[in-house]
């Protein structure tokens, strides 16, 4: 929550595409349009093992 205006984040100032720094399997689920669940986090985390962390890049405009 920012405190300056109490406003919730919102979805896309929670994603991260690793610019900023390297991204979470949670923010790979983000970026496909999805919600976080815990089996789409662990489909995230093994596509990112096997295809590595450029995977994210075939999902950003």
């Amino acid at each position: 929550m920012d405190s300056e205006t109490n406003e919730q984040p919102t979805r896309s100032d929670r994603l991260f595409t690793g610019g900023e720094r390297p991204y979470d399997p949670e923010d790979l689920v983000m970026a496909t349009g999805h919600d976080p669940t815990p089996e789409r986090v662990e489909k995230a985390r093994k596509l990112i093992a096997e295809k590595g962390p450029s995977v994210i890049e075939r999902y950003l405009p």
